[in-house]
């Protein structure tokens, strides 16, 4: 447990934070201030966050910020949904053909669903929210780019442009092209220039993944395409996806449809290229359930990781959820078991 303390004295600290005196040094001091903290610390509903994390994790998960007047503790979690454990009712919602899965209420911080939210797996393509999110942290969308050798990706079945060395454009067009297209050349691009390199960018995506208290999150990569080093977990998608909708850029960007564009090669001739978006809702192949409205996502498949669908969502009043669904056996369970999911919604 950490917390930062502006305080001159330890018994003062203590004292402002508890409003009461500090105990007896040792072991019951540090029992004092831990259930202090465990009682401030909760979200989504009454739920209480009891260290569900690996003892490695546990620091930023429970990082508490003393306020400017010295007055108050502000939680690391807040304002974010909090799941300890499993939140499941199979009679309900099915999500036997996927192996994790989650649905948030934003605005009342209250956990709808969670299956394994905690289990580290492979997000495949669903990396690039983070990808989309430092490079917007970063950068600026009119920032121009130019793509290198770093853009040649020979690995069978991976989703490209077919970008490359000198192709300019704009990191906006790059975003639209990363998030539609999911082309993993495109998220070498962005890399390399936002980042200097793209292992300083992977650098850059850790660092923020800790930032929002993604602990179980270690990325190998900017595209998504397998790694045993390159992991995270529904919960932490959802904490990586509730601040990349704060950027206006990728909210705008997860709502298209589709998107035309032109960029120029080396030598300044025009290369116009048109894609559609991969999430099948927003396509109109499947239908969401009729008190929904899928506002958009990310989606992300490989043999390693399975079919796996990042989306926010509205109810009939306006209200936003967040829901991940990891490790789906095939696309058209991926999608059933998402409408399934989202018609928790209302309940």
């Amino acid at each position: 447990m950490k917390y930062t303390n502006s305080f001159q004295d330890k018994n003062d600290a203590y004292r402002r934070i508890t409003g009461r005196k500090r105990p007896v040094k040792g072991r019951t001091a540090f029992a004092a201030v831990f259930l202090v903290m465990s009682s401030v610390l909760s979200g989504c509903g009454n739920l209480k966050y009891d260290m569900a994390y690996q003892s490695a994790a546990r620091v930023s998960s429970f990082n508490v910020t003393v306020g400017q007047t010295n007055d108050s503790a502000r939680p690391f979690a807040d304002d974010l949904c909090v799941v300890t454990d499993n939140i499941m009712d199979s009679e309900t919602v099915d999500i036997s053909k996927a192996k994790a899965a989650v649905l948030f209420d934003l605005n009342d911080k209250d956990v709808l669903y969670a299956q394994n939210p905690h289990d580290r797996l492979y997000p495949a393509s669903i990396t690039k929210v983070m990808t989309a999110l430092v490079a917007l942290k970063n950068g600026s969308p009119d920032q121009m780019l130019t793509a290198t050798d770093a853009v040649k990706i020979t690995e069978p079945g991976a989703q490209l442009s077919g970008l490359k060395a000198g192709d300019t454009m704009t990191l906006n067009q790059a975003l639209h092209i990363l998030l539609l297209r999911s082309a993993n050349d495109v998220a070498n691009m962005i890399a390399e220039n936002i980042g200097g390199s793209v292992d300083q960018f992977v650098e850059m995506m850790n660092e923020e993944a800790k930032s929002l208290g993604a602990t179980n999150t270690h990325f190998a990569n900017a595209h998504g395409l397998p790694d045993e080093d390159h992991y995270t977990t529904c919960y932490d998608l959802y904490l990586i996806f509730n601040e990349a909708i704060k950027y206006e850029n990728f909210s705008e960007i997860i709502q298209t449809t589709s998107y035309q564009t032109t960029y120029y090669d080396g030598n300044g001739k025009p290369k116009e290229v048109s894609y559609t978006n991969t999430n099948r809702f927003l396509k109109g192949d499947i239908q969401a359930p009729s008190n929904v409205n899928i506002i958009g996502g990310k989606t992300g498949t490989t043999n390693a990781a399975g079919h796996c669908l990042i989306l926010m969502a509205r109810d009939t009043g306006g209200a936003p959820y967040i829901a991940v669904i990891l490790g789906a056996d095939t696309n058209d369970d991926l999608y059933i078991q998402m409408a399934d999911l989202l018609d928790e919604i209302n309940k």
